[in-house]
């Protein structure tokens, strides 16, 4: 199969860049952005390191992320299953982009940057709930904030409220089949929402 090595063949597969797709680029929270990603609960944390990249989505009860200053975001690292990837990629390599989510938009907002974790005593308690600090934050020091073109969510239907899961593997399913049949199963699925009920903070 051909593949495409040069950026000037590429671009004249595409074209140039409306204007509007440049001209929406932001060096900084300005306040539709800032309205636009306070609303998201969900964001896709994108990093690059040694080993590889790695795409992780990160949620949380509110915005998933806030705002330290005008150039500056913080998003808490909740406890997750200790793979570390995406924060090893970050000490490695402080190269990061986020995709910003809210249900029911097709747009999606994206921040492209450099970020770095911190343990500061300070900022992990004004993450604080339940009685429990995440171990680290995620501190992003914003490069550019632009949207998304909602075409990718149109065709997908994200928020149709069509649930398309029926018959998908389950996570016990697919960790019987890694451990073939040592591990998971349906036992590991039913356990599953008390455990996260229990660590989700």
């Amino acid at each position: 199969m051909r593949r495409i090595a040069d950026i000037e063949r590429l671009e004249a597969l595409y074209g140039t860049p409306a204007a509007p797709s440049l001209r929406k680029v932001a060096r900084r929270m300005t306040p539709m952005y800032r309205r636009w990603i306070m609303a998201s609960k969900l964001c896709v944390l994108s990093t690059v390191g040694p080993e590889g990249t790695d795409g992780s989505p990160r949620g949380d009860d509110g915005p998933v992320v806030v705002e330290l200053d005008p150039g500056t975001l913080a998003m808490p690292d909740w406890r997750g299953n200790n793979r570390l990837d995406s924060l090893r990629n970050i000490v490695a390599d402080g190269r990061v982009s986020l995709m910003f989510m809210v249900p029911g938009s097709n747009n999606v907002v994206r921040v492209n940057g450099q970020a770095y974790l911190t343990d500061d005593a300070d900022l992990r308690a004004r993450f604080e709930k339940k009685g429990r600090q995440p171990a680290t934050v995620i501190v992003i020091e914003i490069g550019e904030i632009y949207t998304q073109c909602a075409r990718a969510l149109m065709r997908a239907g994200t928020w149709s409220g069509v649930d398309e899961s029926g018959g998908l593997p389950s996570v016990g399913d697919i960790l019987a089949e890694m451990t073939e049949g040592e591990e998971g199963g349906a036992a590991y699925d039913e356990a599953w929402g008390a455990r996260a009920a229990d660590t989700m903070w």
